[in-house]
């Protein structure tokens, strides 16, 4: 496990992956809690309300996790460079 979250280029391509998650969690969250003129069951709305919570979190995550991998591989490109 640890040595998947060492591996910057890893890391790269799961916060590509949480943040593709948290934007369609989003997206969906967003169109059946507040656009959608349908009659929905108390806990499908229920769960809609709650994707837009944790949609925009995991855009968080992933957008933090995305700054890190790219901070690691540029201080890798630096050290190999110099």
């Amino acid at each position: 496990m640890f040595e998947f979250f060492s591996n910057p280029q890893s890391v790269l391509h799961l916060s590509s992956r949480v943040l593709g998650a948290g934007l369609a969690l989003l997206v969906s969250g967003v169109y059946g809690a507040y656009l959608y003129d349908g009659h929905l069951p108390i806990v499908v709305l229920v769960s809609m309300h709650a994707m837009t919570i944790i949609g925009p979190t995991l855009l968080k995550i992933g957008y933090v996790m995305r700054l890190l991998a790219q901070h690691r591989l540029g201080k890798n490109l630096v050290g190999a460079v110099a």
